[in-house]
């Protein structure tokens, strides 16, 4: 019968009934292998017997002299056997089939949950805005930009402005305009560039960024430098802005370059807007708010930071000591200048819901003057 004729009658394809018709060729049907199964053991696997033999001598190794039992031992022992010894990756792959193997894989951990190192952010209680800034872009016939962009973590609420350049002064305007448009997150979170968090160089010192959220009963959030993971949302957003706006159109100037930002921004929401409304509720800021960085320090900072190898962390200008039991691990550090102390709780990305208390901490700050220009 032909092979098309068949498979059309019997409702196979014809590979199938050319593999079938191959199979039995040359012989009676009766006697033909029909049983569908998958291949036998390979043809140039290690025999049973050398693999016994691997075993043992793994064992026997073990309690020798050296001490040494892993595959280049086992490889020396076996060529003073045989002629023609497996070789040592051969050798790890039957200890491996035999669970002979002391090495434990590396297991991976599933990623933290947004927001984790805040505990409202990560029941859904409250809206973190993320800051940062994308530097020196250079213009066709132009000066070199900064981009200020900002993305909420909930929300999916994106911003974007061209500074000429980066500037505590070009900043807070922008965080005004999209607060008072969108309204007040309860966190914001920032980077350690001195633009967001001041001078790094004086003691307790408070820039005007921050002084600007803490009169916003807006809580502000510096990530840990040099850290990966909590600054993903906005590093994410930088990258996608530089794909859609910055590398598809040459622009000759900043106001152009703004327009296109502005376009971008604007379809970016329109397609996020179930996340917006699902997002936790923000609050509204009064339309004559007015800024004064002169006023007394009210409200928390919080500072995710990783301690060293004494237990100790950086920041406010200054090193101090958490825990001795808790060392190269991340803590949150939140200062409270109303009622003048510093609470330091443990971290940990695999346990994101257990965040003990590790200390408090006794702080008194004088309220000196600010004296930068904000």
């Amino acid at each position: 019968m032909h092979v098309r004729r068949a498979a059309d009658e019997f409702g196979f394809s014809k590979s199938v009934v050319a593999f079938w018709v191959g199979r039995a060729r040359g012989k009676r049907l009766d006697r033909a292998d029909l049983a569908n199964r998958k291949p036998g053991r390979a043809w140039n696997r290690t025999t049973f017997e050398v693999e016994q033999r691997i075993a043992e001598l793994r064992l026997e190794l073990r309690k020798s002299v050296l001490g040494e039992f892993g595959a280049k031992a086992i490889a020396a022992a076996l060529e003073a056997e045989m002629d023609r010894r497996p070789a040592e990756a051969t050798i790890n792959r039957a200890l491996s089939r035999l669970g002979l193997q002391d090495g434990v894989r590396r297991i991976r951990q599933p990623a933290p949950p947004k927001g984790w190192y805040l505990p409202a952010v990560l029941a859904g209680r409250a809206e973190l805005d993320c800051f940062d800034f994308i530097e020196d872009l250079k213009l066709a016939d132009g000066p070199l930009v900064d981009v200020l962009t900002a993305k909420s973590l909930h929300g999916s609420l994106t911003d974007a402005w061209v500074l000429n350049p980066k500037s505590t002064k070009g900043t807070i305007p922008c965080l005004l305009k999209r607060w008072q448009r969108d309204g007040l997150p309860t966190y914001a979170q920032f980077d350690n560039d001195n633009v967001f968090q001041g001078a790094h160089h004086f003691a307790n010192a408070v820039g005007a960024i921050s002084r600007l959220c803490l009169q916003l009963e807006v809580i502000p959030v510096f990530a840990p430098p040099l850290e990966h993971g909590m600054q993903n949302t906005i590093e994410s957003f930088n990258a996608l802005w530089q794909a859609k706006v910055w590398q598809c159109y040459r622009v000759a100037n900043v106001n152009e370059l703004q327009m296109r930002s502005d376009q971008y921004i604007a379809a970016h929401r329109a397609r996020t807007q179930p996340l917006t409304e699902a997002a936790p509720a923000r609050r509204a800021l009064s339309e004559d708010f007015k800024f004064d960085p002169h006023a007394p320090l009210r409200g928390q900072i919080v500072f995710v930071r990783r301690t060293d190898e004494g237990g100790h962390v950086n920041m406010l200008g200054q090193r101090i000591a958490v825990s001795q039991t808790w060392l190269h691990r991340l803590v949150r550090c939140e200062v409270d200048f109303d009622h003048r102390y510093i609470q330091c709780s443990a971290l940990r990305r695999r346990a994101p819901a257990e965040q003990p208390l590790l200390i408090t901490i006794p702080y008194h700050r004088l309220d000196r003057p600010f004296k930068g220009k904000p």
